[in-house]
């Protein structure tokens, strides 16, 4: 059983060393851990995505918490945590000890460059994985139309464009996604 306390922390202290622009960025990197592993299946994950996303806390911190507690208990979720959040501690206290000489390097300046566009890209293979699992589970054909999965996913997308666009009260937008799902769960 301690193999799995430590195969738990090892995993997510590396997701959360190499991975910088957040947890949306992390989302490519945990997902193959935790499908590799056979820790979680695809679809029990996308469902605490959407779950972590409506709870408090950083998002990262609440997926490594979810995926210990399943694996390992509570001294899993203990370890997975700790794994994704001690490189940054680490290296918030470095950069906040030594910020002034940091605050005018080129090459720091350079490598902040650099991971911007890796970041989108991370962040970008994670929408197009999970979209897929969600949005067309059993691959595309044509009765995709006649599922109301499909009219949800229009009116989310609208209701993404209408927020790009405009500013809205997210709470509103929020409960009004809720209603919609638990409209469309009952159709």
């Amino acid at each position: 059983m301690l193999m799995i306390y430590l195969e738990l922390f090892y995993i997510f202290l590396k997701i959360g060393a190499f991975t910088f622009g957040g947890g949306y960025a992390m989302l490519p990197l945990i997902q193959d851990e935790v499908i590799a592993h056979n820790w979680i299946d695809s679809q029990s994950l996308i469902d605490f995505i959407a779950v972590s996303e409506s709870t408090p806390g950083p998002f990262a911190v609440n997926i490594a918490t979810y995926v210990g507690a399943e694996v390992g208990g509570i001294f899993g979720s203990f370890c997975a945590t700790l794994g994704v959040i001690l490189p940054s501690f680490i290296i918030i206290l470095i950069v906040a000890k030594c910020f002034i000489q940091f605050q005018k390097s080129i090459v720091i300046k350079g490598c902040m460059s650099g991971l911007k566009p890796a970041v989108v890209g991370l962040i970008g293979s994670a929408v197009i994985s999970m979209s897929s699992t969600v949005f067309i589970p059993d691959g595309f054909n044509t009765t995709v139309f006649t599922d109301i999965s499909f009219y949800t996913t229009l009116i989310i997308f609208l209701i993404s464009v209408v927020l790009a666009f405009k500013k809205l009260n997210p709470i509103l937008i929020i409960c009004l996604s809720a209603i919609l799902g638990i409209v469309c769960g009952y159709i």
